[in-house]
């Protein structure tokens, strides 16, 4: 079993910067892909960024590139998310998920996840 706790939202004005935070617990647990994604009401659960359990190795999602950085410390079971240049459509609730058996660069394989934290971009 995983628990994964996020940390870091809060609410920003457009052009700033989040840094978002991910604890993981749990057996053997450096030792799988982690990510993040992330969700407005009405609408799907967006898959934002992914990072391969060596940190060698990450994605990210289109509308996020060059302005969000994921990475992980494994000695400290946390995996973060730089999210810098925030626009107001950046808004959602932002979800930390673990992958135990893929590399995390695809979303299907996530199976635990977080409780959430609140992103929200003031334009």
């Amino acid at each position: 079993q995983v628990q994964l706790v996020e940390s870091g939202g809060g609410l920003v004005q457009a052009g700033g910067s989040l840094r978002l935070s991910c604890a993981s617990s749990g057996s053997t647990t450096t030792t799988f892909a982690m990510g993040w994604f992330r969700q407005v009401p009405g609408k799907e659960r967006e898959f934002v960024a992914g990072i391969s359990w060596s940190g060698r190795r990450t994605y990210l999602a289109g509308s996020v590139k060059g302005r969000f950085t994921i990475s992980r410390d494994n000695s400290k079971n946390t995996v973060y998310l730089q999210m810098n240049s925030l626009k107001p459509d950046d808004t959602a609730v932002y979800y930390c998920a673990a992958d135990l058996v893929g590399n995390g660069l695809v979303s299907g394989g996530y199976t635990y996840w977080g409780q959430g934290t609140q992103v929200t971009v003031s334009s």
